[in-house]
């Protein structure tokens, strides 16, 4: 590579239990132990002058970006410096069935604004879910996968920050195995900051690719798309320009035989819209896995 949580695995009991059958009689017992694991990632990431670290999947980095806006923006009369960061971000992740992941974690991160870098510390903390409301197997539905995260940044002081970032994807298999397929889905986020003289509008994301998946078990996918972000402001003076601009991301992954992700790597392009480049390493740490 959730009280919303309760209500999808109450979601997810019902559905398996409609599409139960006998054949599933003679199926290999299902491990009674969910997986359970350190999804440890880490991020080197650079950002132009004049906006945000957006992009997919906002989590850590951008919290941290958006908090260091809310602090320095009064103290900085040409705008957002260009800056660099890297992130890592910790999140305990529990596969609680084959639809229902539950995570939650820190993020710590240390940032270079053209004076050298800061110290490293943590930035954020977040929760979330994710859930397949409809699996596809073998039909002509597509699978559809709701991804929920909430994150706040640290410390909880003037001007920290709070986003909700939700994804909604639609999978299309193109065979039995799901090896292969297309992709399409939407990200939208919101955030505050906690002060009267500051906001950060909505970003949403729309995107379209696919998905192969070699015999040796290496898996690539590529998700093109446009962003669309509606700015910051701080005291009534715009830190970050509203921009629509196209968004680039690609994912390598090893997997397992059981569709277990044992290493993978991101490049990110977002258009911002000066080009803004993220790369992440995902090395999960098992201690449970099935």
């Amino acid at each position: 590579m959730r009280a919303v949580a309760l209500g999808l695995a109450c979601l997810t009991v019902s559905a398996s239990a409609a599409f139960a059958t006998e054949a599933e009689e003679d199926a290999p017992a299902k491990p009674t132990v969910p997986n359970i694991y350190l999804d440890l990632r880490t991020s080197y990431a650079t950002i132009p002058a004049g906006t945000l670290g957006l992009g997919f999947g906002t989590t850590s980095l951008s919290a941290a970006f958006q908090a260091l806006a809310a602090r320095r923006g009064t103290t900085l009369p040409h705008g957002l410096p260009a800056a660099k960061s890297i992130a890592v971000d910790l999140p305990l992740t529990v596969d609680v069935t084959d639809r229902v992941s539950l995570y939650g974690g820190v993020s710590g991160s240390t940032t270079d604004l053209g004076g050298g870098w800061s110290s490293f510390d943590i930035t954020s903390w977040n929760i979330g879910v994710q859930a397949d409301l409809h699996q596809q197997n073998g039909g002509k539905i597509p699978t559809i996968t709701l991804q929920s995260t909430l994150t706040q940044s640290v410390p909880n002081e003037q001007g920290m920050v709070n986003s909700f970032n939700n994804i909604l994807e639609f999978d299309y298999a193109l065979d039995e195995d799901e090896t292969r397929g297309w992709l399409a889905g939407v990200q939208y986020t919101t955030a505050t900051i906690a002060s009267p003289f500051a906001s950060i509008r909505p970003n949403t994301v729309l995107y379209a690719g696919g998905y192969y998946q070699w015999p040796s078990n290496w898996k690539f996918t590529g998700r093109l798309g446009m962003q669309s972000f509606g700015g910051a402001q701080l005291a009534g003076r715009t830190i970050a320009e509203s921009f629509t601009q196209p968004i680039l991301r690609l994912d390598l992954d090893r997997m397992d035989d059981n569709d277990n992700r044992l290493f993978g790597i991101t490049a990110l392009i977002a258009w911002t819209p000066k080009p803004s480049y993220q790369v992440t390493l995902r090395t999960p740490l098992y201690a449970v896995r099935n």
